[in-house]
């Protein structure tokens, strides 16, 4: 029998499996081996939840509020617009709880993503990653076009749905709280849908409202958001080769105000970064985490006192290793010499 299968049967009998109790609750490490200039940086590994990546929480979040609000019902069917994490976390959820669900991915993914999502029972739809909102292959239109074609259908949309923020608000944000003794001065963050850097600025403001914690995100150079942060105006976006943050817009669930600065990051940076993390630190991350490490870097090579930050190790690098960890890809992209 098929893994998929036998947690469609426990799902059937109403007995989730235990892996979802796993989801959250990741550890938090010093970095040690680069340089961090004055201060002390901290990461979140995320790549410790069970699809190996920090949005396990957003879509086990995501799909129990659908079902508190009736939004999906049994033998229903998820569809979600996604760059890979999102969906192989709502790929695990669906396969344990029962239901069908459809992904629509931009065609610049990782394989290994690809891969993995339909190893857990997903049915995947691949379109244009080259194209911007309102393009019949956008893949934020595609996946509302199924939604309302297929009855029974919920379309998740990350980028729009408030249970996203809200369980960064409630979750991850307490773990690092706790985890750095109430001891925080600054967050690096990227922005894919939004929902992390948006939870975890209502949390920190929150709980250190006056001295308050500072709210740095980093951005792929090609992405809108950089220059959105540092002058409120919207530019046209270019291309970058980082999966999971960076936007040709503004999504609506996220929050910037509470942004305090910004790095933009070139492609071979980030990836420069992630294998430099590996080998220092031997941490093995995505292609996202090289920009939110290249980031924090910068900010705390920046800083004239020490400073506490936290940052996040987004996702595995084991989904990349045809990618940012192959000299050849790396080299055949014009980020390494051959």
């Amino acid at each position: 029998m098929l893994a998929t299968e036998i947690l469609a049967a426990e799902a059937s009998r109403g007995k989730p499996p235990a892996i979802l109790q796993l989801i959250g609750d990741t550890p938090l490490i010093e970095v040690t081996r680069m340089d961090v200039g004055p201060c002390q940086l901290f990461l979140k590994l995320e790549n410790q939840n069970p699809t190996g990546s920090i949005k396990d929480r957003v879509a086990l979040a995501m799909i129990e509020a659908a079902e508190r609000e009736g939004l999906l019902q049994p033998g229903g069917t998820i569809i979600e617009a996604t760059a890979g994490n999102t969906g192989l976390g709502l790929a695990l959820i669906a396969s344990a709880k029962g239901y069908r669900i459809i992904l629509v991915i931009p065609d610049k993914m990782s394989q290994e993503k690809i891969s993995h999502v339909r190893a857990l029972g997903a049915e995947v739809r691949i379109v244009r990653s080259d194209v911007m909102r309102g393009h019949p292959e956008y893949y934020q239109d595609v996946a509302a076009r199924l939604a309302a074609e297929i009855p029974g259908a919920y379309y998740v949309n990350q980028f729009s749905n408030p249970a996203n923020p809200e369980a960064h608000e409630r979750s991850t944000g307490p773990e690092i709280w706790e985890q750095m003794r109430h001891d925080v001065d600054a967050c690096v963050v990227g922005v894919g849908s939004g929902g992390t850097i948006t939870g975890l600025s209502r949390f920190f403001n929150r709980v250190r409202p006056r001295r308050g914690v500072e709210m740095i995100l980093a951005d792929p150079e090609g992405s809108i958001l950089y220059e959105y942060v540092k002058t409120r105006q919207l530019v046209e976006a270019g291309s970058w080769a980082v999966e999971g943050i960076g936007e040709d817009f503004v999504p609506d669930i996220a929050d910037l105000s509470y942004v305090t600065d910004a790095f933009e990051i070139p492609d071979a940076e980030s990836f420069e970064v992630g294998r430099e993390l590996l080998r220092k630190e031997g941490i093995l991350g995505g292609s996202s985490t090289g920009t939110l490490v290249a980031a924090a870097l910068r900010y705390c090579r920046q800083q004239t006192r020490r400073k506490r930050v936290v940052t996040f190790v987004c996702d595995t690098g084991n989904k990349y290793l045809s990618k940012m960890y192959n000299n050849f890809w790396m080299a055949e992209q014009g980020f390494a010499q051959r």
